[in-house]
């Protein structure tokens, strides 16, 4: 007979989301991975980072992520 398992990670959250010390989501900037020349050097500049998830998503990001709640 198979053991239950717990709660699991979903692998493509964690990929994508990463959970700051404070509890807030953080992402990488969209817009960055192809079409770059057509895009001013400024504008690339700023997707460079990483920006906050909105507060609306916040929750259902958390769902996924088992160990950050």
């Amino acid at each position: 007979m198979r053991r239950p398992k717990g709660n699991k990670t979903k692998k493509s959250a964690a990929k994508r989301f990463k959970i700051t010390a404070g509890g807030k989501v953080m992402r990488s900037c969209a817009g960055r991975r192809h079409l770059c020349q057509t895009k001013s050097p400024k504008r690339r500049r700023s997707l460079r980072g990483t920006t906050m998830v909105d507060s609306t998503d916040e929750y259902r990001i958390k769902q996924s992520l088992m160990f950050s709640h």
